[in-house]
């Protein structure tokens, strides 16, 4: 862990310029030559909040307050980041999480890739990620919110509306 805490706690000119392990490479992005790009995936927890902003701003999402956003992460079940390396560089390009009562469900939240790399099969991979480490942990039942303009590319990942036909309720403060 404090290998870990220490690169992503680093200045971000130092951090930026390390490159360490990381838990899965995805061969299928992976070039022969050594400086090409390798997409990498991570489950480590400290994500550098502002790397995150950044990407969030970058499909523009509302900012949210950052020690919400660092709670958040800290309370899933899950977190996951997608990592492009080159060289010695690395770069946060997508990133999700889920919560789950540690049994049998699992929700996924903040599933967001840059737009440099949609359409590229990217969301999909980091969401083959996602759902692999939740099958892993034997969540069964797993379950999402999407904004109208992605439901399709979901239904592409085996997702479906409730097959019960049961709405969903919310309740938000006045």
């Amino acid at each position: 862990m404090g290998f870990w805490k220490t690169w992503f706690s680093t200045s971000e000119s130092a951090a930026t310029n390390r490159t360490a392990p990381f838990e899965e490479m995805s061969a299928e992005f992976t070039g022969n030559n050594p400086n090409s790009d390798r997409i990498v995936f991570s489950t480590e927890r400290d994500i550098d909040l502002y790397e995150l902003e950044e990407l969030c701003d970058a499909v523009g999402w509302s900012r949210r307050p950052l020690r919400k956003v660092k709670k958040a992460i800290e309370h899933s079940f899950l977190v996951a980041s997608m990592w492009q390396v080159r060289g010695n560089q690395r770069r946060l390009i997508g990133f999700a999480r889920a919560t789950s009562d540690h049994a049998f469900n699992a929700t996924i939240w903040d599933v967001v890739v840059h737009p440099d790399f949609q359409g590229k099969g990217m969301g999909k991979a980091l969401m083959k990620y996602v759902l692999k480490k939740l099958r892993s942990e034997e969540i069964s039942n797993v379950t999402l919110f999407a904004d109208p303009h992605v439901v399709d590319f979901y239904r592409t990942m085996g997702f479906m509306p409730d097959p019960e036909g049961i709405k969903g309720m919310f309740w938000y403060p006045h």
